[in-house]
């Protein structure tokens, strides 16, 4: 019976944690309907292996240096 308080706190701050975590990941809806009218084929192969938050922080990076599609296509040809 004494265990039970501790052991409570214990699992409310074990799932703070992970709540936090959850919301660093979340993304808004504008974004994620950007990225799939806009990105390129690099950036849909970043998804599919990096996971949404780093290939939206890919694309946005992408479109801040003003690197068009075919540049970063190219690019990708290039290094293979």
């Amino acid at each position: 019976m004494v265990l039970f308080p501790v052991l409570l706190m214990l699992f409310a701050l074990a799932m703070e944690r992970v709540e936090f975590r959850l919301r660093r990941l979340t993304v808004r809806e504008q974004e994620v309907q950007e990225f799939l009218d806009k990105a390129s084929h690099a950036d849909v192969a970043a998804l599919a292996e990096e996971g949404l938050p780093r290939a939206l922080a890919r694309f946005h990076l992408r479109r801040r240096r003003g690197i068009s599609d075919d540049d970063e296509d190219l690019t990708e040809r290039r290094a293979s």
